[in-house]
């Protein structure tokens, strides 16, 4: 018997991913859970295992190509069974085909599904059947779609709302940013009306010049993590007000402090690091003002509140930005939350997070402190409302009062970009006064953290 080893599910949001690894050849013999695909979604690098025990007989799909949920990788004939290639065309392979089409989301890798299927059977005696006459569809939306791939670019709940209605998702013009289909796109495709005004963010894509017209050039194909960053940032700065407040704590007394308990952490396996205190930092902040531990459902015109603590901090790699998330941050002492971040950051630089690691952040922390800078405005990644920017301490003359003199100050500039929706600007300010209190009299998070 064949198994065809497809790609699942691997995470909210994720909908396809680049092959980057072929583990096996045709004939090779796997067992059970061996990896046979590694995958580079747009966040992380997965590897895709054998569902069955047996022989590899096909290989569908090859380095650098794209591959979506519910496409089929492998197929494997399990040890004793008739090769894949050899099997009959039944009725029952004809609706294991079917199946396989229905349990693809995207109508378009359905039909990649179907193709492979083809392709496995052996040929038909005779013509072909005449192909039934498609939708009619604009050059434009043809093209478009023969340039991304074939990819459409809607979400599984969008596409299954075409299939409902009857309607071609690749005929649908999208509304959205870089023509992202929504559900009013394909109701009003549906009702034979014009598609939604497009949002004030969706400008024309910009046309480049010839640049090999003034000398030498080269193209490179875009990582995930890098297209998965063009997305997110162009539906940030397109659809969020954003504002940045800057503050400033002292951290002379903190620095002191932290060196001082330093070898404890260490005889824990952790790195005591000031992005693990302004973890514990901002936990206490988030539970002190709720507003910025929440997201807005513009469609219900509601806030949604979250009771837990979910932090992300952004890890720098060679691939790109990835921002692994710290659960109940709230819930963890320092030596926890060290621990727990140096673990996730090693990761993320072997590319190891599981996509789990990088979903259900209610806030961000990007610290640029161990590069350089003297400040910088982070931009809000929807649905969280607010990030923190932090750049590096330096030595500055501050005025003492109760001595008259200047004395010299670890001061550590702080960056608060937040939703102008919901947070207005004096509670930005009173946010990061808190946190700057707490970092320079670390006695408040006991007191009201």
């Amino acid at each position: 018997m064949a198994t065809e080893v497809k790609l699942p599910d691997i995470g909210e949001g994720i909908e396809q991913g680049t092959v980057v690894g072929v583990l096996v050849k045709v004939g090779d013999k796997v067992e059970k859970d061996q990896p046979l695909v590694e995958l580079e979604t747009d966040k992380a690098v997965v590897e895709v295992p054998s569902t069955a025990a047996g022989v590899v007989s096909k290989i569908n799909v090859s380095e650098n190509q794209e591959a979506a949920v519910g496409s089929v990788l492998v197929v494997i004939d399990e040890e004793g069974s008739q090769p894949a290639s050899a099997q009959p065309e039944t009725g029952a392979a004809s609706g294991e085909a079917s199946e396989a089409i229905e349990a693809s989301e995207d109508a378009e890798d359905a039909a990649r599904v179907e193709e492979l299927t083809e392709r496995s059977k052996p040929p038909r005696e005779g013509p072909p059947p005449a192909p039934s006459a498609p939708a009619q569809a604009s050059p434009a939306r043809a093209a478009g779609a023969e340039g991304q791939s074939g990819l459409v670019p809607a979400a599984p709940s969008v596409r299954r709302l075409a299939r409902e209605l009857g309607v071609d998702i690749r005929q649908v013009s999208g509304s959205g940013v870089m023509g992202r289909i929504s559900a009013d796109d394909v109701r009003a495709f549906a009702a034979g009306g014009p598609a939604p005004a497009a949002q004030a963010a969706a400008a024309p894509a910009f046309t480049l010049p010839d640049f090999s017209r003034w000398g030498e050039t080269e193209r490179v194909p875009m990582s995930g993590i890098r297209k998965a960053t063009v997305r997110s940032m162009s539906t940030a700065w397109a659809t969020v007000p954003m504002v940045t407040h800057f503050d400033k704590a002292d951290v002379t007394e903190l620095e002191k402090t932290r060196k001082q308990y330093q070898p404890m952490a260490d005889a824990a396996g952790a790195k005591l690091t000031p992005t693990a205190i302004l973890l514990k930092v901002v936990a206490g902040a988030l539970r002190k003002f709720p507003d910025f531990n929440a997201s807005i459902d513009v469609e219900s015109q509601e806030v949604v509140y979250k009771r837990y603590v979910n932090i992300g901090v952004a890890v720098d790699t060679d691939a790109g930005l990835l921002v692994p998330v710290v659960k109940d941050a709230d819930r963890k002492n320092l030596i926890e939350l060290a621990a727990e971040l140096g673990e996730l950051a090693e990761k993320a630089r072997d590319r190891k997070l599981k996509p789990d690691e990088m979903q259900g952040g209610n806030f961000s922390i990007s610290n640029l402190g161990g590069i350089g800078g003297h400040g910088f405005t982070p931009i809000v990644n929807p649905p969280d409302v607010a990030i923190l920017g932090v750049s590096r301490s330096t030595m500055e003359p501050v005025w003492n009062k109760e001595t008259g003199e200047f004395e010299p100050r670890l001061m550590m500039p702080l960056a608060l970009t937040y939703d102008h929706r919901l947070i207005d600007g004096a509670a930005a300010a009173r946010f990061l006064r808190w946190v700057c209190r707490a970092l320079e009299e670390p006695f408040l998070l006991a007191l009201e953290g």
